[in-house]
C-alpha cells in the first residue's frame, strides 16, 4: 500500500514536492484553494502562478542564481524543465511565459496518477506527514494555525510588484532592442533617457501619491515607511536613496549605447518579454506602491511609453514568512509537529528558484536521500540559512548568491575567476555526494564566463 502524504499549497514549492514525491511512489493530496478564493495577488486557479515577475533569473554560472540551477538539474528538479519549455527570450535570463509555464504546471500534475488535487481551502491541518506550501500570502486559518502551534507572531515584509504594457502601444522610434554589451541575442527593449528626462522621471516618482497602508497592515506600518525586503523594493522608494541611485542601479546604461548614435544614455529602463507572442511586456525594476492613476502618469514620462497601455499595474501586498532557525528542526519540519515540513517562501527562501529548490529538497528529505548536502553548494548553503541560529540578527529571507558559500583555500582576486572556481567545487561536491561524477568544465560554461560588468 503506498504511503500517503497532503501538501497544502500548489504554488511552486508545493507543486514540486508533489510531483518529486509521486515519482517515488507517494499518494499525494495537493491542497490548492483557488480558484474558488483568489488571493491578494493572484489572478487565476493554475498551480505554480508566478505573481511578481516572470523571470527566474540568470541561467549564468558566475551568478548564484545560475549556480543554483545547476544544482537542481544535477539533482533532478522537475519544474525547471517546464520553465524551460515554456521560455520567452531574456538574454542569460531564464524568463517564461507565465501562463503557459502554469498551464504545463497543472496539466503535468492534473494528469499525474500519484497525485489528487483538492481545489478547496484547507482550513485545518490534516494529522499524518503533511508540507506546508501555502506561501507567502498563506490564508487566515492557516496563519491563526501557526500562530496558535508555534506560540509566537510571525515575520512580515511587504512586496511590490511591476507594471506590465500592451507591445503595441510601445513606441518603437524611441525604444531598441539590444543585449547589453551585444552578449547574446537582444531580447530586452530599451528606453533611454537624457538627463533632463530622468531627473524629471525621478521626481515625479518621488512627488507621486502612495499607497496607504490598509488596516490589516497598521501593526507593520511606521511613519512614512512600510518593512519592505530587500529585493522587493518599490522604485519610488529606492529614488527616494538618492536621484541618482536608479541610473547607478537597475536603470545602469553601460552596455545599451543607442545605436542610432552609438552614444551612452543618461538612464535605462529596460523592458522584458512577459509572454512568448510578445505581446507584453514588464517594466523591469519598477516594482511600485504608487497609486494606480499615478502609475498611469508617471511611467508615461518613460521614453518610448508615453502612449503605453497598461495591461497589469503595479501593486503592493503582505509576504509572511517564519522565523525557521527557532522553529525548524533540521531535516525542516517543525519542532513541534516533526510529521509536518514547512517550504517555500513561508519556510523563509526568496525567489522563485529558490522555493522551487525548497519542494524538491524536502522531497528528498522525506524519502531519506538527503541527510545533508556538501556545505560547498548553494542548495546546502540554503538549508543551512533555514535550521541554523542567525545569532543577534533578526532572520529574514534567502536566496541565491555566492556570499553564501565558504571562502576558496586559494581565493584568487579576480572575481571571474574566483566565481569559476566556486561553481566548479559546488557542482564536483555534488556530483561526488550522489553520482559520483567527475564535471566537465566545458560543458558548464565555466570558461567562457562573461566579466562582471556585462552581468
Amino acid at each position: 500500500m503506498k504511503e500517503k502524504i497532503t501538501i497544502i499549497g500548489g504554488g511552486l514549492a508545493g507543486s514540486e514536492a508533489a510531483l518529486q514525491l509521486a515519482d517515488r511512489g507517494y499518494e499525494v493530496d495537493l491542497w490548492e484553494m483557488r480558484p474558488n478564493k483568489l488571493t491578494e495577488a493572484h489572478q487565476s486557479g493554475d498551480l505554480a502562478e508566478l505573481v511578481c515577475s516572470n523571470s527566474l533569473k540568470s541561467t549564468r554560472l558566475d551568478t548564484g542564481a545560475g549556480l543554483l540551477k545547476a544544482e537542481m538539474k544535477l539533482l533532478g528538479a522537475k519544474l525547471l524543465d517546464v520553465a524551460q519549455d515554456s521560455a520567452v527570450p531574456a538574454g542569460h535570463a531564464l524568463a517564461v511565459d507565465r501562463m503557459l509555464f502554469a498551464h504545463k504546471v497543472t496539466k503535468l500534475i492534473e494528469t499525474h496518477p500519484g497525485i489528487r488535487i483538492m481545489r478547496k481551502e484547507c482550513s485545518q491541518i490534516p494529522s499524518g506527514k503533511c508540507i506546508l506550501a501555502t506561501g507567502p500570502l498563506s490564508s487566515e486559518p492557516i496563519m491563526r494555525y501557526l500562530k496558535e502551534l508555534l506560540g509566537e507572531e510571525q515575520l512580515f515584509f511587504f512586496d511590490a510588484i511591476a507594471p506590465i504594457v500592451d507591445a503595441d502601444s510601445i513606441d518603437r522610434n524611441l525604444v531598441y532592442a539590444k543585449a547589453r554589451y551585444d552578449k547574446g541575442d537582444p531580447d530586452y527593449l530599451n528606453c533611454a533617457f537624457d538627463k533632463r528626462q530622468y531627473y524629471a522621471f525621478v521626481d515625479a516618482l518621488l512627488e507621486g501619491e502612495k499607497h496607504e497602508a490598509h488596516e490589516f497592515e497598521n501593526e507593520f506600518f511606521s511613519g512614512d515607511k512600510f518593512n519592505f525586503y530587500e529585493n522587493c523594493m518599490p522604485i519610488e522608494e529606492l529614488a527616494r536613496r538618492g536621484k541618482d541611485t536608479l541610473r547607478h542601479g537597475v536603470m545602469r546604461p553601460m552596455g545599451l549605447e543607442i545605436p542610432s548614435t552609438g552614444k551612452k544614455a543618461f538612464a535605462v529602463l529596460q523592458l522584458r518579454a512577459e509572454n512568448s507572442d510578445l505581446t507584453a511586456y514588464n517594466l523591469v525594476g519598477c516594482q511600485t506602491m504608487l497609486r494606480y492613476p499615478e502609475q498611469k502618469r508617471i511611467f508615461r514620462q518613460i521614453p518610448g511609453l508615453e502612449n503605453a497601455r497598461f495591461l497589469r499595474l503595479g501593486s503592493i501586498h503582505r509576504n509572511a514568512y517564519l522565523n525557521s532557525p527557532a522553529i525548524l528542526n533540521q531535516n525542516l519540519s517543525l519542532k513541534v509537529r516533526d510529521d509536518l515540513w514547512v517550504s517555500g517562501q513561508l519556510s523563509g527562501v526568496e525567489g522563485y528558484v529558490e522555493c522551487i529548490a525548497s519542494g524538491m529538497l524536502i522531497a528528498g528529505i522525506i524519502c531519506g536521500e538527503y541527510s545533508s548536502l556538501p556545505e560547498e553548494s548553494i542548495l546546502g548553503q540554503l538549508w543551512r540559512r533555514l535550521t541554523q541560529d542567525p545569532g543577534k540578527q533578526r532572520f529574514t529571507p534567502v536566496n541565491a548568491n555566492f556570499g553564501l558559500l565558504p571562502a576558496l583555500d586559494d581565493c584568487p582576486r579576480d572575481k571571474k575567476l574566483k566565481r569559476q572556481m566556486l561553481s566548479k567545487r559546488s557542482l564536483t561536491a555534488l556530483g561526488k555526494a550522489f553520482h559520483n561524477l567527475e564535471f566537465n568544465v566545458d560543458e558548464f560554461k565555466l570558461n567562457n564566463l562573461l566579466n562582471d560588468e556585462e552581468q
